[in-house]
């Protein structure tokens, strides 16, 4: 027997030691009731985790969930006055000047661009520049002594980014040599 152990602490066993520590035993108690009591005390507390786990994980989705609808409301509210003008152009009287339809539905034109400037979408800039999978949509290859191998000769369908983000690649004519 080591001689740091005396005779109280053999008798009573490995690990209650620790037993004693957190809960001492009541002099009449079952020794295994001692750890009965912390068994059910353990799984308690763990029961308790879980359940608060779970709600922090059910708050944050939540929150994401609000805050993806809030950023879609603000959105679509920033899109309600250009529909207004939509309606009203469309309510114009059918026999009216083309030039004043088309300055109606340039203001439009020019008030959707300012939107999208405002929530920082820009344009991708294709023309003249070289292909770019990345960036570009090929639909359609021409030959062309013109042009460089892999040049985008015509945009399609205008591209659109947000910061850093590909919103829609641009839909581009490439031109390729025989």
């Amino acid at each position: 027997m080591p001689d740091f152990l005396d005779d109280d602490d053999e008798a009573q066993g490995p690990g209650s030691a620790e037993a004693a520590v957190t809960e001492p035993p009541a002099p009449s108690a079952d020794p295994l009731e001692g750890l009965r009591q912390e068994k059910d005390t353990l799984q308690d507390r763990l029961l308790r985790l879980a359940a608060e786990f779970d709600n922090y994980r059910k708050r944050i989705d939540r929150d994401r969930r609000e805050q993806a609808e809030a950023a879609t409301a603000a959105a679509l509210e920033d899109l309600l006055p250009i529909i207004d003008d939509l309606d009203r152009a469309l309510e114009a009287p059918t026999g009216s000047d083309a030039e004043v339809y088309r300055k109606g539905v340039e203001l439009i034109h020019r008030q959707m661009t300012e939107l999208l400037r405002r929530r920082g979408v820009t344009t991708i800039e294709a023309v003249g520049a070289d292909f770019d999978p990345r960036m570009h949509q090929s639909v359609m290859h021409e030959v062309s002594p013109d042009h460089r191998e892999g040049e985008v000769m015509a945009e399609l369908r205008r591209g659109y980014m947000l910061g850093d983000r590909l919103l829609r690649p641009a839909m581009v004519k490439v031109a390729r040599r025989e």
